[in-house]
């Protein structure tokens, strides 16, 4: 760094020693060194900061990058919407039926309806069938294709 060679470094810890005194010497040299370690904590500290305030930096401008994919995501879904159901029928049929307020509620369309009057008891009870009316089959080998691989059985 400052490309001192073995005998500049003698000359001036000889010029010290006369000028300071073998007894400070020490003592300065002392001072010296922790001047050193100061300084060095303080470029550390700094380069610290430094790399920090660049990561934020890179940060936003990720953060920005993905700000602007959402909102062309956002677009791409508008006009894909707009393009296949301009009309917005499809995505009525999808809505909850049950979801009407209570101002839009008719009590005389959902009235309960009348009860039928019960049948005539007849002398002869009436038998169920022994055997059912649809059979049920065992369960395929192979799961339906539309299951995601994970819920597919080990041994398939």
């Amino acid at each position: 760094m400052f490309d001192l060679a073995w005998t500049e470094i003698a000359l001036i810890l000889l010029v010290a020693l006369v000028v300071i005194g073998p007894k400070d010497l020490p003592h300065a040299i002392r001072g010296v060194a922790d001047f050193i370690k100061k300084a060095r904590r303080m470029a550390a500290e700094f380069q610290v900061h430094v790399d920090e305030m660049m990561r934020e930096a890179k940060l936003d401008e990720v953060k920005r990058q993905i700000d602007e994919l959402r909102s062309g995501a956002y677009d791409f879904k508008r006009k894909f919407e707009e393009e296949l159901d301009p009309n917005r029928e499809m995505a009525k049929s999808f809505s909850d039926p049950f979801a009407s307020s209570s101002a839009a509620y008719d009590s005389s369309a959902h009235a309960a309806a009348p009860e039928p009057e019960p049948a005539a008891v007849t002398a002869e009870p009436t038998v169920a069938s022994a055997t059912p009316a649809t059979e049920l089959k065992p369960p395929p080998d192979e799961p339906p294709p539309s299951l995601p691989p994970s819920m597919k059985r080990d041994g398939a």
